[in-house]
C-alpha cells in the first residue's frame, strides 16, 4: 500500500478525479456515517460534502490528509492531527480512518494504520490516540486486536457524542 498527503489544487480544491473517488469511498461506508451523523443523508453522499468535510479536517494546522492506495486504486484514506487542542495531551492523533467498504475484511486497515503509525514512530511520537463512537462495535473490535487499549470515555470535541478514547504506545523498533 502506498500512504500519501493529500495534494489540494493550487486554488486549494481537490482534484475532480481525485474528490469522485473519495466520494464513492465515503458514500461506501453508509453503516459508519448512519451512526456518526456526519452526512445529512448517508444514502445521498454528495461530492461537495465530501469536500466541505475534508476542508474542514484540513482548517487545523496540524492536520493531515492521507490516502492509502494499493495497485493504484483508493482503498482507504486516513485524517491525522499531529497535536491535540488539549495542551495536555501530548500524542498525536488519528481523527479518521476509512477503507473502503466494498474491500473490508482483506487487512487495509491494518496495513493503513501501520502505515500511519510508522509516519508518527518516523517523527519520534512515542504514542498514537484515537476515539470510537460509542455503538461502532467494529471498530473497537478493530483496534483493540492491533494493540490500542481505552484510556478514557468522554464526548468528541466536534459534535458532543459519546465515545471510547483509544491510546497505543509506539516502540522504537519500528513495530508497535
Amino acid at each position: 500500500m502506498l500512504l500519501t498527503p493529500l495534494d489540494l489544487t493550487p486554488d486549494h480544491d481537490i482534484p475532480a478525479p481525485l474528490l469522485t473517488e473519495l466520494t464513492a469511498l465515503y458514500a461506501a461506508n453508509h453503516e459508519f456515517f448512519a451512526l456518526s451523523g456526519d452526512f445529512p443523508d448517508p444514502d445521498d453522499i454528495r461530492p461537495e460534502q465530501v469536500a466541505a468535510a475534508l476542508a474542514e479536517e484540513l482548517a487545523h494546522p496540524d492536520a493531515e490528509v492521507l490516502l492509502g492506495r494499493s495497485e493504484g486504486r483508493l482503498v482507504g484514506v486516513a485524517v491525522t492531527l499531529a497535536h491535540h487542542p488539549d495542551p495536555a495531551d501530548p500524542d498525536p492523533w488519528i481523527g479518521l480512518l476509512m477503507v473502503d467498504a466494498t474491500v473490508h475484511r482483506q487487512g487495509h486497515g491494518r496495513r493503513l494504520a501501520a502505515l500511519v503509525e510508522d509516519r508518527f514512530r518516523t517523527e519520534g511520537r512515542t504514542a498514537v490516540r484515537l476515539a470510537v463512537l460509542d455503538g461502532n462495535d467494529r471498530a473497537l473490535a478493530f483496534w483493540t486486536a492491533l494493540g490500542y487499549e481505552v484510556v478514557d470515555h468522554r464526548k468528541d470535541r466536534e459534535r458532543g457524542r459519546p465515545c471510547a478514547v483509544l491510546r497505543k504506545p509506539l516502540d522504537e523498533r519500528g513495530r508497535s
